[in-house]
């Protein structure tokens, strides 16, 4: 984007820190010379593999944060201990309007229980998703939730259809995103009670709160095929499918390495497919598709996988950059403010339906497990509120 944005980067997270994190950021200047970074971290380990990119000197500075978020450290302790570390503070630096998004590719479960506490849950959203990308047949397909709300209401889902939908047309420029419930079949007596139940108001309310078509519901075959722009599932449901989908593909691509060196003909054939092969490979190359968004926040966090290399981690820049760029947080607050004038109407008018949390309040106390998921296979899990995390006494 041409805007001048600043986004801080935890620039000590992940197994390839601070090397691509920083040179991650070099490659996403010179996609887009007008960002600029903020690197959180060890200043003089920072300030070491900074020097190595001319083309951050003067577009990047550095705030010291002596401390890191240990990979298998537990949520409730990072929120605990965790106020000099460098995630803690890339997100301080959001909630302060330094910065316009934090990226991280650290703990998940910590980022995303830090990110709660500092950026807070925007106003008319009860329960945080994350959303990133699958490769489709046609175009990548969003896909959320990837494990920030394990169990979900019917209300919860149709705040993702939201915010998904809002993602879709920020990161994808898709003007008109469609929108589909991930089931175990299509039929309308399918799925359990609350996904049932979102189905139906979603039918109802789709031309108010949703800027695309809902579909209905789809089978898991259907992401592939990229049926919908947007598929919306609880956390449980959305972290298996994401996991099954990529051991999928790295399953298919060792199987097709292994076959590909399987004698001299199997050689020569290999030889002969190698533009091809570059082109599949690029297509479903996850470095590409990097970058999981916490939705639901009052900020823009990102989560990077923590073995991504430069490349990836520039990707996951780029998605904060488009997020900023178009005005992510404002297209969902808009979004919520339109479903929650719908639910009065409703209310108003006797009808049943409810387009935001019926069962939640802004002040509830209810908990949510929330799964390590993001990109990759990470694996840890945490326990956080749903507006804002509780630590341990």
């Amino acid at each position: 984007m041409a805007q001048d944005f600043v986004l801080a980067i935890d620039a000590m997270g992940g197994e390839n820190a601070p090397r691509a994190p920083v040179a991650g950021a070099a490659l996403a200047r010179e996609r887009h010379p007008a960002l600029r970074f903020l690197f959180v971290g060890d200043q003089a380990v920072i300030e070491r593999e900074r020097r190595r990119h001319s083309g951050l000197a003067g577009r990047s500075e550095i705030l010291h944060a002596p401390d890191q978020v240990p990979d298998d450290a537990k949520p409730s302790l990072a929120l605990r201990r965790g106020q000099e570390t460098s995630m803690f503070r890339a997100i301080e630096s959001v909630a302060r309007g330094d910065s316009v998004a934090a990226i991280s590719g650290g703990n998940t479960g910590a980022l995303m229980a830090m990110a709660l506490r500092g950026l807070k849950a925007m106003e008319g959203v009860h329960r945080p998703a994350i959303a990133s990308f699958l490769p489709s047949a046609r175009e990548p397909v969003v896909l959320l939730d990837l494990g920030a709300t394990l169990q979900c209401t019917a209300a919860n889902l149709v705040e993702f259809a939201i915010m998904g939908t809002a993602f879709a047309r920020t990161v994808r420029d898709k003007a008109a995103p469609s929108c589909a419930l991930l089931n175990i079949g299509e039929e309308d007596v399918k799925g359990h009670e609350e996904i049932r139940e979102a189905a139906r108001i979603l039918q109802e309310t789709a031309a108010t709160v949703l800027p695309g078509p809902f579909l209905g519901f789809i089978e898991a075959h259907d992401i592939a095929s990229g049926r919908a722009d947007v598929v919306v599932a609880d956390g449980f449901t959305g972290n298996i499918a994401l996991k099954t989908a990529e051991g999928t593909a790295q399953l298919l691509a060792r199987e097709l390495r292994a076959t590909a060196s399987e004698g001299l003909r199997a050689k020569a054939g290999a030889l002969l497919l190698a533009p091809a092969l570059r082109r599949f490979s690029r297509r479903f190359d996850a470095r590409l598709h990097n970058g999981a968004v916490f939705l639901g926040l009052d900020g823009i966090a990102i989560k990077s996988h923590g073995r991504m290399d430069e490349q990836g981690f520039a990707n996951a820049l780029l998605v904060a950059d488009e997020m900023a760029g178009h005005d992510f947080l404002e297209h969902v607050r808009e979004a919520v403010s339109r479903a929650k004038k719908t639910t009065e109407t409703a209310t108003a008018t006797g009808t049943e339906t409810t387009t935001t949390a019926a069962a939640s309040t802004g002040t509830e106390t209810e908990t949510t497990t929330t799964a390590a998921a993001s990109t990759g296979t990470e694996t840890e899990t945490t326990t956080t509120a749903a507006a804002e995390p509780r630590t341990a006494k």
